[in-house]
């Protein structure tokens, strides 16, 4: 997981990726140059959520302003990536789920909650959320226990495989990515 903030008109130079997700927290004017010296500007709005392959480039932000952003590099699946979950939210919770991205090593989903609205006991594989805003939110496992995470935003955590149903506790609305690894 890397946390980008690059100020106004600043350069990164010739760099590569692995297959990565993008989450954008700002709207973003971005060239791009590759190996062979082709350029690519990119606009980006605010709340964008992208899936790149793997890719060398060189970096300069065109605008004025910081951006800033979260990217999840992939790696190939390992041996217990391929655990099928049966409690899938999207279909449990269609109320709060949605799915933004689909392919071979992501499902990336966003997950929006009001004030003190909660979903229904459900599973991810591991995955990695991205707080698209401030929240309280309490999990309460399997077993009966619970847990309170006070996430911020543009805050990103690592989760294992689980089972969870969460309840924003807070009094103001709740957004997450969850960027599912397969």
């Amino acid at each position: 997981m890397l946390h980008f903030h690059e100020p106004g008109h600043s350069k990164l130079p010739m760099h590569s990726h692995p297959a990565y997700v993008t989450v954008g927290f700002t709207t973003d004017d971005s060239k791009y140059t590759f190996p062979d010296g082709k350029t690519s500007d990119q606009r980006t709005k605010a709340d964008d959520v992208t899936y790149s392959k793997g890719i060398t480039h060189a970096y300069e932000n065109l605008s004025d302003t910081a951006s800033e952003s979260v990217m999840v590099e992939l790696k190939k699946p390992g041996a217990d990536a391929a655990a099928k979950t049966t409690l899938d939210p999207v279909k449990l919770d269609p109320k709060h789920y949605k799915v933004v991205i689909n392919n071979d090593q992501v499902r990336v989903l966003r997950a929006k909650y009001g004030p003190h609205e909660k979903s229904v006991m459900h599973e991810h594989p591991a995955s990695v959320a991205v707080f698209m805003s401030d929240g309280h939110t309490k999990f309460t496992l399997p077993d009966g226990t619970s847990q309170d995470i006070n996430g911020k935003a543009h805050d990103a955590t690592w989760a294992d495989a689980g089972k969870h149903l969460p309840e924003n506790v807070g009094d103001t609305p709740l957004e997450v990515i969850v960027i599912e690894l397969k």
